[in-house]
C-alpha cells in the first residue's frame, strides 16, 4: 500500500453510449465529502446500503438526474479506499452534466486508464495475475475465456505461485540459516534436503512451462490457417466457416493476395481461422508478398487446413509438401467432381491429423470437418484442473526463475553463499509475476522455524 495521500478519481466505469443504467464510480479521501456535495442531507448513504435520490449540481443546486448511490467505507470496498457509485439513466447528457458537475468540486480528477485497478493491487486487494484475470474477463469473448479469467480473478494461479515462492524461501532460510547460525540447534544434511526439494520445484515448474501454451490459446485464439494452391477452395471455405461472405470467391487465380481473418466460437474457445494467398510461383510483387506471409503464418499455425483438388490426390503439390506436419488436416475439396476411394483416403500422408473429402459447393462432408475441427479445438484447449499460465509475462519470468534453480542445482559444490544467491533471485521472479516481492519473508521464516534470536 502507497503512503502517499491519493488524490479522489471518478469515471465511467459501465459502457459508453446510449445505456438504460450507466455507472459512474469515485474512489479516494474524498469521496464521502463529494456526495455530500451532490446529494441532499437527509440522502447521505450508510455504507454499503442503495439510496434512491436526487442528484444535484454542487455550485447552482440544478437537478443533474434522480438515480441510486451506493457508498463503500474503505477498506471494504473494490479499490481499499472510500468508493461511491452513482447509477444513473444512460443519456448521454446526463453523464456529460454529471461529469461536468464532479469537475466542480476541489481534490476530484477523472481516472486514468486501469487506475481503479491498480488501486485495488496498490492497496493489496487483489495480486497482479487478478489484475490481469480482471482484464481478461471483461475482454472475453467466449465461454472458455470467462472461464480462465474467473480463475485468475479467484486467485488459483498466484495461489500456485506463491507456494512455489514460499518453497524457495524456505529452502533459502535454510542455506542462510547453516551459514549465519552454525551454533544453533539446525537439523543435520540441511542442504541434501534443499537441493532434493528444489530439484523437484523444479521438474514442477518445467511441467507447468510446458503446458502453459493451453492458457496462452484461451486468452488469444487458437489459430487455424488455411493454406493450398489457388482456386482450390478456400476463401469458399472460411466463407463456410464464418457463415458469410468473409472474402472474395472468383475462378480467378490470385484473388486472395493478403491475409484475410476471421474470429470463430467453437465449442466455446476462440478460434481465429486465417485464409492466406495461393501458393504457387508469381512474378507479381504483390502477390509474392502474399504468399511469404501465407507461408509464414502456416509455420507458427496451431493446425492447418492444406486444401488439395480431390482430383489430384494422392499426389501433393510440391507447394504443401513441406508444410503437412502433425497439425495438419488435408482437406480434398470438389469431391463431387472426383470422389477418392476409402482406400485412396485411408492412404493418409504419415505426418497428418486427418484427409477428409468436401465438396463446399454442395456441403457435402462439412459436418464431418466441422466435427474433426470442433475435436481438436476441444483437446488443445479444454481446460484442465491445474491452473495454466496465461501471458508471455508469466513465461519469461518461470524462465528466469528457472534459470536460477538450474544454476542452483548445477551447481552443488560453490559457496553456500552463492547457492542462497539462486535461491533468492529464483524467488523474486515468481514474485514479480504476482507482484508480491518481500525481503522480509527469509527472515521470517528464520525466525519461525529456528526460534533463532530468542
Amino acid at each position: 500500500m502507497t503512503g502517499m495521500v491519493q488524490e479522489t478519481i471518478f469515471a465511467l466505469s459501465s459502457g459508453k453510449g446510449r445505456a438504460g443504467v450507466s455507472v459512474i464510480r469515485l474512489s479516494g479521501p474524498d469521496t464521502l465529502a463529494a456526495i455530500e456535495k451532490l446529494v441532499d442531507r437527509t440522502d447521505i448513504p450508510v455504507p454499503r446500503e442503495a439510496r434512491l435520490c436526487w442528484f444535484t449540481d454542487p455550485e447552482n443546486g440544478h437537478r443533474l438526474d434522480r438515480g441510486i448511490l451506493l457508498y463503500f467505507q474503505g477498506p471494504k470496498s473494490f479499490t481499499g479506499e472510500d468508493v461511491g457509485e452513482f447509477h444513473l439513466h444512460g443519456g448521454r447528457a446526463v453523464i456529460s452534466g454529471f461529469f461536468a458537475a464532479l469537475l466542480k468540486i476541489p481534490g476530484l480528477r477523472p481516472a486514468l486508464p486501469g487506475e481503479f485497478t491498480r488501486r485495488a493491487f496498490d492497496n493489496g486487494k487483489m495480486d497482479l495475475t487478478a489484475a490481469e484475470g480482471l482484464a481478461d474477463l471483461i475482454n472475453a469473448e467466449t465461454e472458455a475465456q470467462k472461464r480462465q479469467a474467473l480463475r485468475l480473478m479467484e486467485g488459483r494461479l498466484a495461489d500456485l505461485y506463491e507456494g512455489w515462492r514460499r518453497e524457495i524461501i524456505s529452502a533459502m532460510a535454510l542455506v542462510e540459516a547453516e551459514i549465519d547460525f552454525a551454533d544453533e540447534d539446525i537439523p543435520e544434511d540441511v542442504t541434501a534436503a534443499v537441493f532434493r526439494s528444489i530439484d523437484q520445484l523444479r521438474q514442477n515448474i518445467t511441467e507447468h512451462i510446458g503446458a502453459g501454451f493451453r492458457g496462452e490459446r484461451i486468452r488469444d485464439g487458437l489459430q487455424v490457417v488455411i493454406i493450398g494452391e489457388p482456386n482450390v477452395g478456400k476463401s469458399t471455405l472460411l466463407n463456410f466457416l464464418s457463415q458469410r461472405d468473409v472474402a472474395i470467391v472468383t475462378d480467378i487465380a490470385g484473388t486472395t493476395r493478403d491475409m484475410l481473418e476471421v474470429h470463430l466460437d467453437i465449442e466455446g474457445f476462440p478460434v481465429t481461422v486465417v485464409d492466406t494467398a495461393g501458393l504457387r510461383e508469381s512474378r507479381d510483387i504483390i502477390e509474392r508478398e502474399g504468399i511469404r506471409r501465407a507461408e509464414r503464418r502456416a509455420r507458427t499455425a496451431d493446425i492447418t487446413i492444406a486444401m488439395i483438388d480431390a482430383g489430384d490426390w494422392p499426389d501433393i503439390p510440391d507447394t504443401l509438401r513441406d508444410k503437412i506436419n502433425k497439425d495438419t488436416i488435408i482437406l480434398l475439396n470438389k469431391s463431387d467432381l472426383c470422389m477418392p476411394s476409402k482406400k485412396e483416403l485411408s492412404c493418409s500422408h504419415q505426418e497428418c491429423l486427418a484427409v477428409m473429402a468436401v465438396s463446399l459447393k454442395q456441403e457435402k462432408g462439412t459436418g464431418a470437418l466441422l466435427s474433426r475441427l470442433s475435436r481438436e479445438v476441444k483437446a488443445r484447449m479444454e481446460l484442465v484442473d491445474a491452473p495454466n499460465l496465461t501471458r508471455e509475462r508469466h513465461r519469461q519470468l518461470l524462465v528466469t526463475s528457472l534459470h536460477h534453480l538450474d544454476r542452483f542445482i548445477d551447481s552443488p559444490d560453490k559457496e553456500l553463499a552463492l547457492l542462497a544467491e539462486d535461491l533468492r533471485m529464483a524467488a523474486r521472479a515468481l514474485g514479480t509475476i504476482t507482484g508480491r516481492v518481500d525481503v522480509e519473508d527469509v527472515l521470517e521464516v528464520i525466525f519461525s522455524e529456528f526460534c533463532i534470536g530468542k
